[in-house]
């Protein structure tokens, strides 16, 4: 995956907004007004951070070297994913889905 294919899945989901609220180097999506992905875009490789459930973030930083806690966000709900082939871009997607459906359900 690359960052045209994330952008392209990101704004796949329903109710998506993207923009730069914290400058040029960092897009971000939101459903609803809340973050659910956020990506610097000099970043090599590609990485994001994605809000996950606590359980499973422990769990995914266990299973995965590419999984990390969420840099500058709160490491108990936010993984940092490094995209270094090392997982399948399903796997990559299914992360950001579950991302997208804890957030959108903030506001529901």
């Amino acid at each position: 995956m690359n960052i045209e294919a994330l952008r392209e899945y990101c704004l796949q989901q329903p109710s998506v907004e993207e923009g730069f609220p914290f400058g040029p180097e960092t897009l971000v999506f939101k459903v609803n007004g809340k973050i659910f992905l956020l990506t610097g875009l000099d970043n090599d490789p590609l990485q994001f951070n994605v809000k996950c459930d606590p359980e499973k973030a422990e769990a995914l930083r266990e299973q995965y070297a590419c999984v990390l806690p969420g840099y500058h966000m709160n490491k108990k709900h936010w993984n940092t994913i490094i995209v270094d082939g090392s997982v399948s871009s399903r796997l990559l997607k299914e992360w950001i889905t579950d991302s997208y459906n804890l957030v959108a359900k903030i506001r529901k």
